[in-house]
């Protein structure tokens, strides 16, 4: 299987000031596969999303290497699609505009940009709701425009920072759902980063750890061996899906107390 990701001893810091600098993440090491799913949970500023935007070429590591298909990244990941937490619809776009958008800034005619931009609709489920604004879409109904905007591109990789975290615990199912059924069309490769456990499961082939920052590195990575096609309800009902749960929650419960008490101690001081 080709690499579709690969991060070799990635370290990324930031400058705080003159004389500090404040690591974010160290010696990273992870290979996504062209056409695997994995998912990356940690504590919170663990560094997830920083790991996310190196591999979109966001960011720079400081030192180690980022390649995309066996290339090194020199700058954007142009092979990429990235789907962020806050939705990123044009508000004054109705949503049939605001899916075809990326086709017409590529030069595709808007015909044909807005025909492939109501198929794409369709794709995931709002076939009908192509001439309403986002504001008058539910969270959900804005999630499925903001993955059919980024997917009508056809992206290779598919990145996603916390895309369902701001929704209720059904329409998440849902979303998930809806997410399988379109990533076993083509099988992307896919980064996602969540700080659900039991999502990443569901959805992922592999579930990939960090520790507590600062210097958060990868410290676990599981297979997850349950059959697909999956149903996300029912894949959490599966005695394989809670031993896998127990076995990464033994390990990533230290790391979340650690965030935890250094958050605290950040906010008293």
């Amino acid at each position: 299987m080709p690499t579709a990701v690969a991060l070799e001893d990635a370290t990324v810091a930031f400058r705080l000031g003159e004389a500090r600098v404040y690591t974010a993440v160290e010696k990273a090491n992870l290979a996504v596969g062209a056409g695997e799913f994995v998912a990356i949970v940690g504590p919170t500023g663990c560094g997830k999303s920083t790991l996310l935007n190196v591999a979109a070429g966001l960011l720079k590591p400081a030192s180690g290497s980022v390649r995309i298909f066996d290339r090194p990244l020199p700058g954007l990941n142009r092979e990429a699609g990235y789907l962020f937490q806050a939705d990123a619809l044009f508000p004054w776009k109705t949503a049939l505009d605001n899916v075809a958008i990326g086709l017409e800034i590529a030069g595709l005619p808007r015909g044909e940009a807005l025909a492939r931009a109501n198929d794409w609709l369709a794709s995931v489920g709002l076939a009908h709701f192509g001439n309403r604004y986002p504001h008058m879409l539910s969270g959900g109904q804005r999630k499925r425009v903001g993955l059919a905007q980024v997917l009508i591109r056809d992206p290779k990789i598919l990145l996603m920072d916390e895309p369902f975290g701001p929704l209720d615990a059904q329409t998440r199912q849902v979303m998930g759902n809806l997410l399988l059924d379109l990533w076993n069309r083509d099988r992307k490769a896919v980064l996602f980063v969540t700080h659900d456990l039991e999502e990443a499961i569901a959805l992922a082939d592999r579930v990939v750890i960090m520790s507590a920052g600062p210097s958060a590195r990868i410290i676990g990575d599981w297979q997850v061996t349950l059959p697909r096609p999956r149903d996300i309800f029912e894949t959490r009902l599966n005695k394989d899906f809670h031993a896998l749960h127990r076995e990464i929650w033994s390990v990533l419960k230290g790391e979340v107390m650690k965030g935890y008490v250094q958050s605290a101690e950040a906010e008293a001081g």
